[in-house]
């Protein structure tokens, strides 16, 4: 079970549709979590000379810089399951991507029934839980709407959703949690230029061009830097100072944030983090295991009020962090005690504990099968396929709308491709050990050097250790693993709750383990059930109960006795 260190009065917050948590100047912090797409540290405050990003280069300023921070998969829906759980997606059935558009039928995952979404465990202990467009945890689908219902007080929102707090009761603490598609991979995209490659993809960027506009091109491609595993080519050079705009877009949506947090009076009693999905949405990074694909920048502001012991702004934190590390971080800070079940460790744990190893996977990628594991320390990177024969740079619909992608696919064909070049094209083996120190592209592999026996020997013991404590899904075939989360394919149902009197409280129970539990009062929203209480006579009430990645039970009624 579950265990809250907040203190929660349920009966007021049901019956009379107030904050739990009454207003208070030494109440628990406000919390906002704004994740970008599809972006490494091409931040100013990281050192990326080209970037212009004055918001966040202020909020590093004010804040933290974490630069040592690993998602744990390179691409969004497997990162996003494990960020909203605290759990590595391998060992909830998330691992593939995506289970929503699975070529063989689109499926969702069933974590184990104690696996719960920190945004729910932040309800249950009073907070207002806000999401703007993007769920994507592979217990729902990618936009909102699609999910368990008990996550989020509000979903969606006209403007981005960028003041979603105003709509929470009067004095109750919030969790905002913002996903900015500004820098997404299909922002590299020419505008409008996919046609006729692919007419989805040509349907998407015209949605994208109303959605955010065509930036003016600001960078120009003898700004940026190549690096060695991409040809030095026009082509290249375009599409990363295209992406270097969506930068600054991106950028701009942070400061609307801030700006609305700010004109609220919020700033004060609000903890905002700032961090990305996974690297870069561009070839040899997005979906991979390299630091290119893992590596993400952080940024963390605290209050004056609200900073721990020992940090300063405009400090550097160079701690080894996993993004299942997030959700008992900002569990900690609301006061809300994060359960056993989590792989993550709070900031404060880890200061005291340090991490040695952050964990990585990569498995089906759209149709391509694959199954690779990766440890990193703070000089290694180990990883390990399961198809040795199974390169990185392989056809892939979505990716092959990038011009750069057509061009290296050009090249390779042709052999114009030099050998550093020609590596993500060639099958990866069995091992592969890189020195990221010495070697921070990821281009020596040194698995068959003698030299380094010791350091792979080590590395390889690290990785296995932590399997044989990791209940991987992926030792499951996909298609036994989709038969266990919905036989002969239809999704169970979650028993409807029943209602039962208890000491003169009502009380709501599902039969189904793990299903969590929504109770309507009258006509107020729809709020999350953890506890009995207490109703006035003959006030109706209607709950109504889901477990992650099954249908939702229909609703069940009753006029309170």
């Amino acid at each position: 079970m579950y265990r809250y260190g907040l203190s929660v009065s349920l009966a007021a917050f049901l019956s009379l549709g107030v904050a739990a948590a009454p207003a208070r100047a030494a109440g628990p912090p406000n919390l906002v979590l704004i994740v970008a797409e599809d972006l490494s540290a091409r931040i100013g405050a990281f050192g990326d000379p080209v970037a212009r990003t004055p918001n966040l280069d202020r909020l590093a300023s004010q804040g933290v810089r974490f630069p040592n921070v690993f998602t744990t998969a390179g691409v969004c829906a497997p990162s996003r399951a494990a960020l909203i759980t605290g759990v590595h997606q391998i060992a909830i059935g998330g691992q593939h991507m995506r289970t929503s558009t699975r070529p063989a039928g689109a499926y969702r995952a069933v974590p184990p029934p104690d696996v719960k979404a920190f945004p729910e465990l932040l309800r249950g202990g009073g907070y207002y839980t806000s999401v703007n467009e993007k769920l994507d945890y592979q217990f729902s689908g990618v936009f909102t709407g699609s999910g368990p219902f008990t996550i989020w007080d509000a979903e969606g929102g006209e403007e981005g959703n960028e003041d979603a707090w105003r709509g929470r009761p009067e004095g109750a603490p919030f969790f905002a949690m913002f996903n900015l598609m500004e820098t997404h991979e299909s922002g590299v995209f020419a505008p409008l230029g996919s046609w006729p490659h692919s007419a989805l993809h040509f349907l998407m960027q015209v949605v994208r061009a109303w959605q955010f506009g065509v930036p003016d091109p600001r960078t120009t491609p003898d700004e940026v830097s190549v690096p060695s595993y991409w040809p030095d080519t026009e082509t290249v050079r375009t599409d990363l100072a295209r992406h270097y705009d969506n930068v600054e877009q991106m950028d701009a949506h942070v400061g609307r944030i801030l700006d609305r947090l700010e004109a609220d009076g919020l700033t004060d009693s609000t903890i905002v983090v700032w961090t990305t999905d996974h690297g870069d949405g561009l070839p040899r990074a997005k979906r991979e295991l390299y630091d290119s694909g893992i590596r993400v920048p952080m940024i963390v502001r605290w209050p004056a009020a609200l900073r721990p012991a020992g940090r300063r702004p405009g400090d550097v934190d160079p701690s080894l962090i996993s993004f299942v590390d997030l959700a008992p971080t900002l569990l900690e800070w609301a006061g809300v005690v994060p359960p056993d079940v989590r792989d993550g460790r709070s900031l404060a744990q880890l200061a005291q504990d340090p991490r040695r190893h952050v964990f990585a996977s990569r498995d089906r990628v759209g149709e391509i099968l694959d199954r690779q594991r990766a440890v990193r320390s703070a000089r290694f990177k180990y990883i390990r396929s399961w198809v040795p024969e199974q390169p990185g740079g392989h056809r892939l619909a979505f990716r092959d709308n990038l011009d750069m992608m057509r061009e290296l696919w050009a090249l390779h064909e042709a052999g114009a491709l030099d050998a550093r070049q020609r590596i993500w094209f060639e099958p990866p083996g069995r091992e592969r050990l890189f020195d990221v120190v010495a070697d921070p592209e990821e281009l020596n592999d040194l698995a068959q050097d003698p030299a380094s026996a010791a350091d792979l020997a080590r590395m390889r013991a690290v990785l296995e250790a932590w399997l044989a404590q990791t209940d991987d899904w992926s030792e499951t075939p996909e298609d036994d693993m989709v038969q266990r989360f919905q036989p002969d394919g239809v999704a169970p149902v979650t028993a409807a709750p029943r209602f039962e009197a208890e000491a003169g409280r009502l009380a709501i129970r599902s039969e189904t383990e793990g299903a969590s539990i929504g109770v309507r009062i009258a006509d107020g929203p729809w709020r999350l059930y953890t506890a009995p209480f207490v109703v006035a006579p003959g006030t109706p009430v209607v709950a109504k109960a889901v477990r992650y990645g099954w249908d939702e039970s229909g609703e069940a009624g009753v006029v309170a006795p």
